[in-house]
């Protein structure tokens, strides 16, 4: 049995390659379609389909990377002579059909790759190589244009998986040759010496699925546009105009795990007051005032989620304060004081970096907080599906008064 493919079998190789894409394709789109149709509303309800569209990421991925393999190795082999080398029409379709599933394998996990780094997070892939991308921003349009991609792709998908069994039973049923058996046990059928060089098919899949990514970012970008004029810009980091530095910029952001991948989140909306003097050098140097609209908070898909009464429950508690004194130590500074969210007050020390340059600071920090010391989470325990640590990161830009 051969590892390579000739003129009228597949190697050992295509044939591995080929039934492993099919398996992963198959179960994809089962636990997609099936994701799809489960609620998603209740928290008990997000719990349950959160793992099935982790499982349907981390097969697509790895779906994607044997798509480029095999593709590679297809391009630098022997195709098996179809058996009806006169029957052109049908030849042309096989061949069609082919090129449209390669492109499947390769644009559907991409698209869902992107579309899921460019968010702030759901239903991590789960592998240990982080979930974003290089040169792929946070972006609510970038997101939203890989996501039209991978429907409109899922939706030729399937047509050219139908085609391609209606192909192989036609093949099985009518014809009683051996083309199935070819794939299936790596049986010679057909004549040697007739080379198929066609090329119209390939460059027609090809064009077909630069149209269909075409149309995917036109429609996008109509509806981005058409919203944008519909919408006015929405309001970023605010500031208070007490204390003796003025925050000019900066950024409030969390981390919380799913399913032990990271998944990040943003508060865009605060105010800070800040009362600094950058000459003491041990004990109190000032005072800091945050207040946080939980209300704008984002991290993807489940922001209603998080927002809602399971954890943030931004309806009855729309403000998180954090107010402390600044402390200056021989190891650096402390916010010591009180962060209430929820309403629950809880004792916090946040160490930060201030770095005072002319009338300009820099100030960053992260501290980590428990989830259940604000009686956030009650109905996930445990951390199988959400941890317990929750990473906070601030970063501002401040002027002197």
């Amino acid at each position: 049995m051969s590892f390579r493919n000739t003129e009228t079998s597949y190697g050992t190789l295509s044939r591995t390659l080929h039934w492993v894409s099919a398996a992963l394709i198959l179960t994809a789109i089962a636990l997609g379609l099936i994701a799809s149709e489960m609620p998603f509303g209740s928290d008990a309800e997000v719990a349950a389909v959160m793992p099935l569209w982790s499982a349907h990421k981390t097969i697509g991925v790895s779906m994607m990377f044997i798509g480029l393999f095999r593709v590679i190795w297809t391009a630098n082999q022997t195709h098996p002579n179809p058996l009806y080398p006169t029957r052109r029409l049908e030849t042309f379709l096989a061949r069609l059909v082919h090129w449209l599933l390669w492109g499947a394998i390769i644009v559907l996990p991409l698209t869902g790759w992107i579309g899921h780094a460019a968010s702030n997070g759901y239903a991590p892939i789960l592998w240990p190589f982080g979930q974003s991308l290089p040169l792929v921003p946070k972006s609510e349009t970038v997101e939203r244009l890989s996501w039209t991609i991978h429907i409109y792709a899922t939706k030729v998908l399937i047509g050219a998986l139908i085609l391609h069994v209606a192909g192989a039973l036609k093949h099985l049923v009518i014809d009683r040759d051996g083309t199935v058996a070819r794939m299936l046990t790596g049986r010679a059928a057909g004549q040697p010496g007739h080379i198929d060089r066609a090329t119209l098919p390939s460059l027609l899949g090809i064009c077909l699925w630069l149209g269909i990514i075409g149309a995917g970012a036109a429609l996008t970008f109509q509806r981005v546009q058409q919203e944008t004029v519909a919408t006015p810009a929405a309001t970023t980091t605010t500031t208070a105009t007490t204390g003796n530095w003025q925050i000019i910029e900066g950024t409030l952001g969390f981390t919380a795990r799913q399913i032990g991948q990271p998944v990040q989140g943003s508060l865009p909306v605060w105010t800070g007051e800040i009362a600094f003097d950058e000459t003491v050098t041990d004990g109190k140097a000032g005072e800091v005032t945050v207040t946080i609209d939980t209300t704008k908070l984002d991290i993807g898909t489940v922001t209603p989620h998080v927002k809602g009464t399971e954890f943030f429950d931004a309806e009855k508690f729309p403000q998180a304060v954090f107010k402390a004194e600044i402390i200056a130590t021989a190891r650096g500074h402390h916010a010591n004081g009180t962060l209430t969210l929820r309403g629950i007050p809880v004792p916090l020390d946040f160490p930060v970096t201030i770095t005072v340059t002319g009338d300009q600071a820099d100030v960053s920090g992260t501290v980590t907080l428990d989830r259940r010391d604000f009686g956030m989470g009650p109905s996930y325990p445990d951390e199988k599906t959400v941890g317990y640590a929750v990473e906070v990161k601030v970063a501002l830009k401040a002027n002197r008064r």
